[in-house]
């Protein structure tokens, strides 16, 4: 009994808890899910929120697209309109042009016909004027024509047997003009500076005073300079200058660039001197090299001794009537090889044999015979090709042509010492050959003005038209004409020009 009431007592508080448990449970899970569907309302309100905010944005995007879309359609709207306007205006244009077209080819073709007519005219009036001719002078058409042409061939019978002349020698001008034309193209080929170094043997002064300074005490400083380079310093009244003498061209540029230094130093004396000479002498040889490599590579050679290529750079301080005998070397190898090539001969032969063909001008103030002859020895020790030697010796026509090469190289010098401007001597008689032409025009009553052209080739001459008429015009062509032919000697012929013009010249007040 006693065990029994503690355990209906415990079941009885077991079964009450587990009421108590049941129904505070369901007042959590009340209280839960009024929370719950408060968070749900809450977000759901959200939600409408965001999607209203959502939609009025969307709503304002598509109205801007669709303004834009509206204003981009209405501006290709516009584009378009003015594209059409203008190819309206310009199809209006054309029609207007196409108009004017057909309205001057009509134009055109009534004057075409007009000009049908008038020359339909002009035939009927000249067969009219030759048939009243015929009445007047008595004779017929032909014996007119024949009598009028023996009167020509009388006047100009002189002219006719020139031209007769010349038909009788054009076989032999043809072989002339071919020859010209290859030596025209291989002139264009090449083309040198023609600025000349011609070496000088006057040494200018700053001043007076240098003259003693360079004789020295006693003559001691002019000994040592003559001693050490082997030329002769005449210092005399030529007023701020010395003269160098002396047969060798390097020495006298040795003793030029030597007393240049001295003099620009100011310490002029024995020892100084010797220092100088000394340095001046590698300098020159210095160059005298880099010259003979320029020229080397300027012609695109290769193989020669570096002996040989010092005695050809000795060739730049070397003249020939004032031509530079290297830059004159360098011409004739080029145009050698272009005349070889436009005829078919040994190109590299010929480009040889033009650069060595003077070499022997180096030395030839040192060594006894002709520059030819001491080449030829030249080439020989340094072993030169015998086909370059062969070809080079006949430059002068001392030995006989052996090759063809031989005489390319001889008409490649000829061309460099003839052309006008080359050598001194030849320049002079060009010019006075260019005055002589023009005092000639120039002697005629009635000529203002006349000019030499094309080397000569032309002399264009203009008269006074009120002391000139056009039919002494022609005579006054023909004159100057002969009297050139006359007193000139020239190669080919000599264009006479001769213009007469008239000017008018009024002034509105």
């Amino acid at each position: 009994m006693n065990l029994l009431i503690p355990l209906i007592a415990g079941i009885v508080a077991i079964s009450l808890g587990s009421i108590l448990g049941y129904y505070t449970r369901q007042s959590i899970a009340k209280r839960n899910y009024r929370t719950i569907e408060a968070r749900l309302q809450k977000k759901i309100s959200q939600a409408k929120t965001q999607t209203e905010e959502i939609l009025a944005g969307a709503q304002k995007e598509a109205n801007q697209i669709l303004e834009t879309t509206k204003k981009e359609t209405d501006e290709r709207r516009i584009a378009l309109f003015n594209t059409e306007r203008v190819l309206l205006k310009r199809e209006n244009i054309l029609e207007n042009k196409l108009s004017a077209f057909e309205s001057t080819e009509r134009a055109f073709q009534e004057k075409v016909r007009k000009l049908r007519e008038i020359k339909e005219s002009l035939e009927s009036l000249k067969t009219e004027a030759l048939e009243k001719l015929e009445r007047i002078s008595g004779l017929p058409r032909k014996e007119a024509k024949k009598e009028l042409l023996e009167n020509l061939e009388k006047e100009y019978q002189k002219e006719i047997l020139e031209k007769i002349k010349k038909l009788e020698t054009e076989s032999q001008d043809q072989f002339e003009r071919k020859a010209k034309e290859i030596l025209a193209q291989a002139i264009q080929k090449f083309a040198l500076s023609q600025a000349q170094e011609i070496t000088t043997t006057t040494v200018p002064l700053p001043s007076e005073e240098i003259k003693g300074r360079i004789i020295g005490k006693e003559g001691r400083n002019i000994r040592t300079l003559e001693k050490l380079t082997g030329v002769e310093i005449i210092v005399d009244e030529t007023p701020e200058a010395v003269v160098i003498s002396g047969f060798d061209p390097i020495r006298r540029q040795i003793a030029k660039t030597a007393l240049e230094k001295l003099i620009q130093d100011g310490r002029i004396q024995p020892a100084r001197i010797e220092e100088t000479v000394e340095a001046t002498q590698k300098e020159i040889a210095s160059q005298i090299r880099e010259a003979g490599e320029q020229a080397i590579y300027d012609t695109g050679l290769v193989g020669f001794d570096p002996k040989l290529v010092q005695l050809l750079g000795r060739l730049k301080f070397r003249t020939s009537y004032g031509q530079n005998v290297l830059l004159h070397s360098i011409e004739v190898s080029h145009l050698a090889a272009a005349l070889a090539a436009e005829i078919g001969a040994d190109s590299l032969i010929c480009k040889k044999a033009g650069l060595l063909h003077d070499i022997g001008k180096a030395v030839d103030q040192q060594v006894e015979g002709s520059h030819v002859d001491i080449g030829i020895k030249i080439l020989e020790k340094f072993g030169v090709e015998k086909e370059v030697i062969d070809a080079m010796k006949s430059h002068h026509e001392e030995y006989p042509y052996q090759t063809i090469e031989a005489v390319i190289v001889q008409a490649a010098d000829q061309i460099s010492g003839a052309r006008p401007g080359a050598r001194k001597d030849t320049l002079e008689n060009y010019l006075r050959r260019l005055g002589d032409l023009e005092n000639i025009a120039l002697s005629f009553p009635g000529v203002e003005r006349a000019w030499a052209l094309q080397a000569g080739r032309e002399i264009r001459v203009f008269v006074k038209p009120e002391e000139v008429d056009d039919l002494s015009a022609k005579k006054l062509a023909k004159e100057i004409a002969n009297k050139i032919q006359e007193e000139l000697k020239y190669p080919g012929e000599i264009k006479v020009n001769l213009i007469r013009e008239n000017r008018v010249i009024e002034y509105a007040k």
